[in-house]
Parts: structure tokens; sequence; C-alpha cells
């Protein structure tokens, strides 16, 4: 069964012309202002307080006129102050890890959670899955979106779920070769991890069943793509969301183009605002993506910030939605050392494109004599020859210095050295 056929009919929100997408997001923005306004107490005192009520959205543009949401809203309503609805009606709980701060909560009803289902079965759709295929999920379980997500829109189109989780990674190769599933669902970091065990177990994993790779929870690079699809002979695509929103399934790479995301307008309204100002931008223009929910019934979300760094293009394989860039990085993810904006993923594009290198690495972050360094730590290919560790840092260096514009120290470490990660991995340690 080919992964790249039209496959079935495009649902009826996907055939949607662009005026009547326009019509509907307004009708819906204006139903979801009205329900937070009347039920959500932070809601209704921020419109206050910047002299706005439901009642001034006459146009789309005028959503630019209503305040953000951020995630300190979210954790001073914590845990149920943004809900819509009475708790006798809440069916489902997730909630952020916390790492950072405390943890916010999202709620769902049982509607919430059959569009969220709809939308990750049309993401996996666009993806190349059609019924009957065999997904193995490997993203975490529990509190964190991205596994029960992708578990019941994968069950919604009619695919065979494999509910690997996280972890165990020498078993998850043993599963992929007994239970043959033709696609993956993880984290991109967590592949390579996967990639390096089969290499362990010396099985080529282009052999194995695996056709498509649907990768999502964390930003990634076109050189990561390349990486993947080489080593593992199947189409890596991009899957966007985060919990705030709903999880996994507000945006879906289609793998008939592989040019970004398209983003599933008839649910989540997409702006791209200036980090720093709060501006509106045009698409086309790079900024932070801001979202608002349109049909969501326990925690409708107003202009979240989601900090995450893209742009908004005009829609391809999916004409009537607007697509968004591959995320590069998020705002309060940036590096700024000695005056000079860095992102882990420009390192990244360097480090995969360094020969006798593997793709795990860290950016330390320390002081020596009142200046702040950077330390870019990478991992050794276990085929790498004697001698190639000096050059490849030499090259880090160098390769850093002219494309970021930034002088840095690198190291090549042994192989499986650096810390690994079952869902985000922690790219970034900062000591100063």
């Amino acid at each position: 069964m080919s992964t790249r056929d039209s496959g079935p009919l495009l649902d009826a929100g996907e055939r949607m012309d662009a005026a009547g997408l326009r019509t509907y997001q307004l009708e819906r923005l204006r139903e979801t202002l009205r329900r937070v306004y009347e039920n959500v107490a932070p809601y209704r005192a921020k419109f206050d307080a910047a002299g706005v009520t439901p009642d001034d959205l006459r146009s789309l543009a005028d959503l630019a006129r209503f305040p953000f949401t951020t995630k300190a809203d979210l954790r001073d309503a914590y845990p149920f102050g943004m809900f819509a609805v009475p708790m006798d009606d809440v069916r489902r709980l997730h909630a952020s890890s916390g790492t950072t701060g405390q943890p916010t909560v999202v709620g769902y009803t049982g509607g919430d959670l059959s569009m969220w289902a709809d939308m990750v079965a049309r993401s996996i759709r666009a993806a190349g899955g059609r019924p009957g295929h065999k997904v193995h999920i490997a993203y975490g379980y529990g509190l964190f979106t991205g596994g029960l997500g992708a578990h019941y829109g994968a069950e919604r189109l009619g695919c065979t779920v494999i509910p690997a989780s996280g972890g165990m990674t020498s078993r998850q190769v043993q599963l992929i070769r007994d239970f043959e599933p033709e696609i993956i669902m993880v984290t991109p970091s967590y592949m390579l991890t996967l990639l390096d065990e089969f290499e362990r177990q010396g099985i080529d994993a282009r052999t194995s069943s695996l056709r498509v790779g649907i990768f999502g929870a964390e930003p990634w690079t076109e050189e990561m793509r390349r990486e993947i699809e080489e080593r593992a002979g199947l189409d890596a695509v991009d899957i966007y969301g985060l919990s705030e929103v709903i999880g996994p399934g507000v945006a879906q790479e289609c793998v008939e183009t592989k040019d970004g995301l398209h983003v599933w307008e008839d649910h989540f309204y997409p702006e791209i605002v200036d980090p720093l100002t709060g501006a509106v931008l045009p698409d086309g223009e790079d900024g932070e993506l801001v979202f608002t929910s349109l049909t969501k019934e326990a925690m409708p979300i107003i202009r979240y910030r989601t900090r995450d760094l893209s742009r908004l293009l005009p829609g391809t394989a999916r004409p009537g939605f607007r697509r968004m860039e591959k995320v590069t990085g998020r705002s309060d993810d940036m590096i700024i050392l000695r005056g000079v904006n860095v992102f882990p993923t420009q390192i990244e594009e360097i480090v995969l494109r360094t020969p006798a290198v593997a793709p795990h690495f860290q950016i330390h972050l320390g002081r020596r004599e009142r200046l702040d360094e950077m330390t870019v730590r990478v991992e050794a290919r276990p085929d790498a020859a004697p001698g190639s560790r000096e050059t490849a840092a030499a090259e880090i260096v160098r390769a850093v210095k002219d494309g970021v514009g930034v002088s840095v120290r690198a190291e090549v470490v042994d192989p499986e050295t650096l810390e690994r990660s079952v869902g985000k991995i922690r790219r970034v340690i900062d000591e100063r």
C-alpha cells in the first residue's frame, strides 16, 4: 500500500474553500470569545482591562485587539481556573511536566477528545498513513499529551496501535522487527537513539517495515530529516502541537510535499507576532506563533503565545489551509552569547554536516574571567577513524564562527557518553 497516493477523499474541513473557511472562523471566534468571557474569570478580567468585549470582534483582524494568553496566566490559574465548563463535564486532564515552574493543566470534554482524535487522524493521513497500517507510538504516555493524543488519533483513522511508549530502547527495536509497523511516532531525537540501537544490534534499519516517521515535540532541522531518512529508509515528516492548544495535531506536514506544516485552521486560528512588541505580522514574515482555539469546549485558549518561531505561508498540498514553516527554535530558548543570538538548531545543522560525529550533542554555557563561553560537546561515531576527532572539533569551531558569528570550543567525546532522553532532549546546560 503506497504512502504517497492521494488515498481517501479529504474530509469536509479540508475541502472548505478560502471564503467558506474565513466565514466559519469568524463565527467560531465570536462563539469562543463569548464562551470565555461568560465562563472564565481570568479572561473576563483581561478583556475588561483591555477595554474589549466579544462584540468588538467584527472581522478576523479585530482579534489583534484582544489580549494575549501566556504560560504565566495558565500557571496563575492552576489547576482549573481556565476551564469554561463544570468539572462534571471534563473527561480527561493533561498537564505539562512543570520542570521549570508550576505545571500547566488542560482539560477536555468528550467533544474535545473526539475533535482531537479527528485532527490527529487527519494528520496521520496527511503523513501517508492509511487504515490498516500499524503505528508504533514511542511518545511517552501519561500526563504528557503525545502518547495518548497519537494513540486515539491512530485508532480513529483505523490503524492498529502499538503503544510502546518511551524507554527500553532495545525492546523497541525488537517490537519493530516483530510487529512490522509501517509508521512510527516519536520525538526526532529519540528516533536517532533507536537508529543507534539498530546499528548496535547489527541491523540495517532501512530493512525494517517502517515507511513513515511522524516526528514532533521538539524543533528539528532539514539536516536531521536527511539523517533520519538516509539511515531509516523512510519518509520523515513533522507534526506540531502543544498541550495548551490541544496536543499533537494542530498542524501537520504532508508527505507529498514536505514543505512545512499545514495548520488545521478549521479548529486552530494562527497568527504571527513580533516577539518583542506583540504586533501582528503579515504572512511570510518571521515571528512568534500565536494560536486561538475555535472549537474547544473545556478550555478554550485565546491568542496563546507559544514562543515558537516560524512564519505563515500559503497552502500547497492542502491549499485551503496556510502552512507554518518548520519551527526553527523558541524565543525563550535563544542563547545570547557575547551579544550574538544563537539557537540550538543552528548548532544542530553544523553538527549534522560534520563528518565522523554522531547527531547527539549538547551545548554547555559557562563563564571564565567574566566572559561567557560556549562548549559544543558531540559524540564521535562508533566507526570514526582514529585521529578524526580533532579534525571534527576544529571543523565545528570554524563552522560556528563562520555561520553564527561567535567563537566556541568543541569537544568530541566517546559514543553513548551524552545524556539520552526518551522525550525532549536537554540541548542546553547553562552554568553561567
